[in-house]
């Protein structure tokens, strides 16, 4: 008979594994709304460029969520986390060169201003409670950029010994987390810095610049290809754990365990499962509708942010560090870290509920 530890654990690792597979769903939705975003300030540019900046160019977005969908359809075949690592470092230095551009971009615009514009107040409101929306709004987007724990443990089962995973991931986590944090703080307040009140959401994809255009469109054609990448490692590992789960359920099912070789012109044979095909265009095609039902990106960024920073940052590697060190209950760091834990829950929630607010305002409008 399981004990109640036992089964305290298994609880945990349920509702982890919950948390992991939500944010892992919830990125594909914001990546393929980002993509969008992208592929559409390309064409804006262009047009703002040619008609002049008070022209009206208007452009949906959902044909290129489409195209985007098609695209993660297609790569979504791939097999598995190891076959995307080329993928993952395209998207990586991506990531890097349209990073160097916004920033290069506010550093630019507040000096041809000449002076510094917002206030240490923030963006003015009509109310109070407008303010206060915003501020839970801007938290659940600054939860969101840091989604590394959703897939930390799947890139360290990639890496390879020696050194140790664990040494190699722990410093690959301090860079990444320190390079993250730079570039978000830098473009973030050279932007408000540049701006004031009128600071778009998106700094390349909401116009606060105009020209260069050929640099504005290279700058999004990064974000795209970073964001093609993202959402494969992003899909892959739950991509993994469902077929791994359909596997067992179904052992002897000839259906699901079963390749089939296929070979199309001009391209070389490549094996397709049907349990693969299905489950995988089904998670694309979901990802995309409920896209194109919600193209709002502060909103659904801070949504996301909300639903899985605190259990997944916060929450569950607190624990995990109490077991591993055998931290004694009550001591002072025991107590630190766990008021930091419970600090920092009511603030994620906070965060969620004006993201929500956000999200049904904008699609309401």
């Amino acid at each position: 008979m399981p004990t109640k530890t036992t089964l305290h654990r298994k609880t945990n690792a349920r509702v982890c594994g919950l948390f992991v597979q939500v944010g892992l769903y919830g990125m594909g939705i914001a990546y393929t709304i980002t993509s969008a975003f992208s592929l559409r300030a390309i064409q804006k540019s262009n047009c703002y460029h040619n008609e002049g900046h008070n022209a009206e160019c208007y452009f949906g977005d959902a044909q290129y969520m489409l195209a985007f969908g098609v695209v993660q359809l297609i790569l979504s075949q791939i097999n598995n986390f190891h076959n995307i690592q080329w993928l993952s470092v395209v998207a990586a230095i991506m990531s890097f060169a349209y990073s160097i551009i916004g920033l290069g971009l506010g550093i630019a615009k507040v000096v041809g201003n000449g002076y510094i514009k917002g206030s240490i107040r923030g963006i003015s409101t009509s109310t109070t409670g407008e303010k206060v929306w915003l501020v839970s709004q801007a938290l659940g987007d600054i939860s969101f950029a840091y989604p590394y724990s959703l897939i930390l443990i799947e890139i360290q089962d990639t890496l390879k010994s020696p050194p140790s995973e664990k040494d190699t991931m722990k410093t690959a986590s301090i860079i990444s987390i320190s390079a993250t944090t730079f570039f978000y703080l830098c473009c973030g307040a050279l932007g408000y810095a540049a701006f004031g009140d009128k600071t778009p959401g998106n700094l390349l994809t909401g116009f606060g610049f105009y020209e260069p255009y050929w640099l504005i469109d290279f700058a999004n054609m990064c974000i795209v290809l970073h964001l093609v990448g993202g959402y494969q490692v992003y899909s892959q590992p739950l991509f993994a754990n469902v077929e791994k789960w359909v596997s067992v359920k179904f052992p002897d099912s000839g259906i699901i365990h079963k390749d089939f070789k296929l070979k199309l012109p001009l391209l070389p044979a490549f094996k397709l499962n049907v349990l693969r095909l299905c489950f995988r265009t089904i998670f694309v095609a979901s990802t995309t509708t409920i896209a194109m039902l919600f193209p709002y990106f502060n909103q659904v960024l801070g949504v996301l942010g909300g639903i899985y920073f605190w259990p997944l940052s916060i929450y569950f590697p607190v624990q995990m560090y109490f077991k591993q060190r055998n931290v004694e209950a009550w001591s002072l760091k025991w107590v630190m870290l766990q008021s930091f834990s419970i600090v920092c829950l009511p603030l994620t929630l906070f965060a969620l509920v004006g993201s929500i607010e956000g999200l049904i305002t904008a699609r309401l409008k």
